[in-house]
């Protein structure tokens, strides 16, 4: 019998899925034909919602990217918090060990797509860090005349101490917060 299923509801199976497997069988020995045999449809339907192996993975990586991202909830509304409030209550790590997006990004062998994900976590967070200076700069709290520079300056350059695996979280957290409060400040 055919299970038919909203798009959407669809499409995230789909992308659950080769997450699982990528993570089981690996990215490189895993194929459409897999993911449609675990799901229990045609690969053809797969294909419909993803052109290649390549687009399904890079999808996940977005939506992945776009969830790590919402976790940091750092308010971009004209918030009554000033941006040194923001700094030193925002979180500095947000991902949690207990599903396969996780354990498929951090596996050794995935340390490619590890970086990928880092780059588009980035690419999105900058957007908001961009908007936090300037609403920062509108108030008076900083005065930085390149505010996207600053802003990318502020999230790249966090990369280097989050892959530091020579200290805990919280030193991490301590030495982002501490560095950033100091370069913009406040």
């Amino acid at each position: 019998m055919r299970i038919t299923k909203e798009p959407e509801e669809r499409r995230q199976e789909i992308l659950d899925t080769a997450m699982r497997i990528f993570y089981e069988k690996g990215y490189e020995k895993t194929s459409i034909t897999d993911i449609a045999r675990a799901i229990g449809v045609a690969q053809g339907l797969c294909y419909r919602y993803f052109p290649s192996k390549e687009a399904l993975f890079d999808s996940a990586i977005d939506q992945y990217a776009e969830e790590l991202v919402n976790q940091f909830s750092i308010p971009t509304d004209n918030s009554t918090l000033t941006l040194k409030e923001i700094i030193e209550t925002m979180p500095v790590m947000v991902e949690t060990e207990n599903n396969d997006y996780y354990k498929t990004f951090h596996v050794v062998e995935n340390k490619k797509f590890h970086d990928q994900l880092t780059l588009k976590v980035c690419e999105k967070l900058s957007k908001i860090v961009i908007k936090l200076l300037e609403q920062a700069k509108e108030k008076g709290e900083i005065s930085i005349n390149d505010v996207q520079t600053a802003a990318f300056f502020c999230v790249y350059g966090q990369i280097g101490i989050l892959l530091d695996e020579t200290h805990t979280a919280e030193e991490k957290e301590k030495r982002i917060r501490d560095f950033l409060i100091y370069i913009l400040r406040l």
